[in-house]
C-alpha cells in the first residue's frame, strides 16, 4: 500500500459518504410520509453506513502515523479497530432497526401507509439503487486492484464494498415488500422486507467483525508467503535448520517476522552478525512489506555468538 493507495481509497469511502447522507435523508422523509417500515429500514441502513464510513475515514488518517516510543511497531492495526466498530455500527444502527420496524409492521402500528407516498417511496428507492450501484462498482473496481486475494486486503475498501453491496440487495427488498404491500394490501410483506434486511445487515457484521478480530488478535501470514520466507532462509548456506518460523500482519503493508534458526558449526560472532543482516536484507528486498525481521540463534558455538545474533534485527 502506498500513499498513492490511500488517497483513492478515502476517495471511494467520500463518494459512499456522501451518496449515504443524501440517500439517508431522502428514505427518512420518504418512510416518513408514506408510513413504511420497509422503507424507514433502509433508512436506518443508511445512516448506519454513513456513521461507518466516518469510522473509515479516521481509520485511514490514523493507522498512518509512524511509530514511536509508545508504538514501536506503528499503528497499522488501527485500520482493523474502526472496521470492527464499523461492523458494530451496522449490527446496531442498521440490523437493530430493521428488526424493530418488522414487529411494528406486524403489529400494525407502523403509521398510516399512504398510497401516494408509497409511490415516492418506490421512486426514492429507484434514485438511491442507482446511486448505491454506482458506489459499488467504483468500491468493487478499486477492491480488485489491491494487493490481496479476493477483494484485496484493506478492511476500508472491504467494508465498503459490504456496506454498498447490502445496500443494494437492501433496497430490493424493500422495493419488493413496498411494492407487494400495495398490491395485496398485507403489511406482513413489508414485515419479512425489514427483517430480511436486518439479518443481513446482522450477517454482513458478523462476517466483517470477525476478520477484525482475526487480524486484531495477530493474524499469521498466508501459508504460501510462509512457505517462501522459509525455503529462503533454509537456502541460505550458514543456515542448517529453521526451528521455527512465526508471522504476524502488523498492518496493510507491515509483517513481523521472527525466525529461530540453526546456523552451521565453526563460525565466529563476526560472522554470525554478517549472516544475519545478509538475511534480513534478503526477505525485505523479496518482501518489502516484511519491515520488521528477526532472527534468533538457538544453536551457536558459543554464547557470545548468540548474544550477537540475538541483537540483529
Amino acid at each position: 500500500m502506498t500513499g498513492k493507495s490511500d488517497r483513492k481509497t478515502r476517495n471511494t469511502v467520500l463518494v459512499a459518504l456522501a451518496a449515504n447522507l443524501v440517500i439517508a435523508v431522502a428514505k427518512t422523509v420518504g418512510g416518513l410520509i408514506s408510513g413504511s417500515p420497509a422503507l424507514l429500514s433502509e433508512a436506518a441502513h443508511s445512516v448506519a453506513d454513513s456513521v461507518n464510513e466516518v469510522f473509515l475515514l479516521a481509520a485511514l488518517r490514523r493507522s498512518r502515523r509512524p511509530a514511536d516510543r509508545k508504538h514501536p511497531f506503528g499503528y497499522g492495526k488501527e485500520r482493523y479497530f474502526w472496521s470492527l466498530l464499523a461492523a458494530v455500527g451496522i449490527f446496531l444502527m442498521g440490523g437493530c432497526f430493521s428488526f424493530f420496524q418488522g414487529f411494528e409492521a406486524l403489529s400494525g402500528t407502523g403509521g398510516n401507509e399512504s398510497h401516494t407516498g408509497y409511490v415516492a417511496g418506490l421512486a426514492v428507492l429507484g434514485v438511491a439503487l442507482l446511486a448505491e450501484g454506482a458506489s459499488l462498482v467504483r468500491a468493487l473496481y478499486q477492491a480488485r486492484r489491491q494487493p490481496g486475494s479476493g477483494l484485496g486486503k484493506d478492511p476500508a475498501l472491504r467494508t465498503v464494498v459490504a456496506e454498498d453491496g447490502t445496500a443494494v440487495v437492501g433496497v430490493l427488498l424493500a422495493a419488493a415488500g413496498m411494492g407487494l404491500h400495495m398490491v395485496t394490501g398485507d403489511a406482513v410483506y413489508e414485515a419479512v422486507a425489514s427483517f430480511s434486511i436486518g439479518l443481513l445487515l446482522g450477517y454482513v457484521a458478523y462476517l466483517l467483525g470477525r476478520d477484525a478480530r482475526a487480524q486484531l488478535i495477530g493474524e499469521a501470514a498466508d501459508a504460501e508467503l510462509r512457505a517462501d520466507i522459509r525455503a529462503l532462509i533454509e537456502a541460505q548456506p550458514e543456515i542448517d535448520n529453521v526451528a521455527e518460523l512465526l508471522t504476524m500482519q502488523l498492518g496493510l503493508d507491515s509483517l513481523l517476522v521472527a525466525a529461530r534458526v540453526d546456523l552451521m558449526p565453526g563460525m565466529d560472532s563476526e560472522e554470525v552478525e554478517l549472516v544475519c543482516v545478509r538475511i534480513k536484507r534478503a526477505v525485505k528486498k523479496t518482501w518489502p512489506h516484511a519491515d520488521q525481521v528477526f532472527l534468533d540463534v538457538t544453536e551457536a558455538p558459543s554464547e557470545a555468538v548468540t548474544e550477537v545474533a540475538d541483537g540483529i534485527r
